[in-house]
């Protein structure tokens, strides 16, 4: 089920209030606003509202036995490039940045954003359809610069789909699979040099080490060989 409103202040927030309220949000069904006022991104980030884009939330029910809550950030930005890719017609320009950025042509195409509400995660999307927006010493995408947009009732129909395939892939065969898919698409490889900036101001410079198994932390080699987890923060 897709359910779209015309104007909302967050589809995150509409959800979180529907499952802290007791009327519950099945999971696989995603609320969809062709405008939104408050939409964030992580770390309190305001999120842009551009008309003609996509913004939607689902939610997921944390099940005993499935990996990390928080690992379904791989899961929603696996499943917005195969959305694009389908849009697109060939994923080749697509990348994915750790966390979970997804990139065109090496421009930030999404955000995404989890929230645990209640044994639920609400998992809220934002993909540039029409247009991006512009943000300062940041790169900026949008389909529409490499193809004639689609409708976002026809992303939100690609989307849906491919996040009930990486949901149920994340699920049965756990969170080594979703990591493996993941960097199979991510513009950082083995070595290559990252510089980190962390969440408490502070920044860190190395080489990808790979990501921790256990969770999808990012592995940060530092130049004395040392090896630093990192949980949260931006990579460049």
């Amino acid at each position: 089920m897709i359910r779209f409103v015309e104007q909302t202040g967050s589809t995150n927030a509409d959800l979180a209030a529907a499952i802290r309220g007791g009327e519950g949000w099945p999971e696989g069904a995603w609320l969809v606003a062709r405008r939104q006022s408050a939409g964030r991104g992580r770390q309190g980030r305001e999120w842009f509202d551009g008309a003609g884009n996509f913004m939607g939330s689902t939610s997921v029910v944390v099940g005993q036995g499935n990996p990390p809550p928080a690992s379904l950030s791989f899961v929603a930005a696996l499943a917005v490039r195969d959305a694009a890719a389908g849009h697109l017609g060939d994923g080749s320009a697509l990348g994915l940045k750790w966390p979970n950025d997804v990139l065109l042509d090496g421009g930030k195409l999404s955000g995404i954003l989890l929230e645990m509400v209640g044994g639920h995660i609400v998992v809220g999307i934002g993909v540039n359809l029409a247009q991006a927006p512009s943000l300062p010493g940041r790169k900026t995408a949008a389909l529409a610069e490499a193809v004639a947009p689609p409708p976002p009732e026809d992303f939100a129909a690609s989307l849906a789909a491919a996040f009930d395939r990486r949901l149920a892939a994340w699920r049965t065969y756990g969170l080594g699979a979703t990591l493996e898919a993941f960097l199979g698409h991510a513009v950082h490889s083995q070595g290559s040099p990252l510089t980190v900036h962390d969440t408490d101001g502070s920044v860190l410079s190395g080489t990808f080490a790979g990501l921790e198994e256990s969770d999808g932390a990012l592995r940060l080699r530092l130049a004395d060989g040392r090896e630093r987890v990192i949980r949260a923060g931006d990579i460049s």
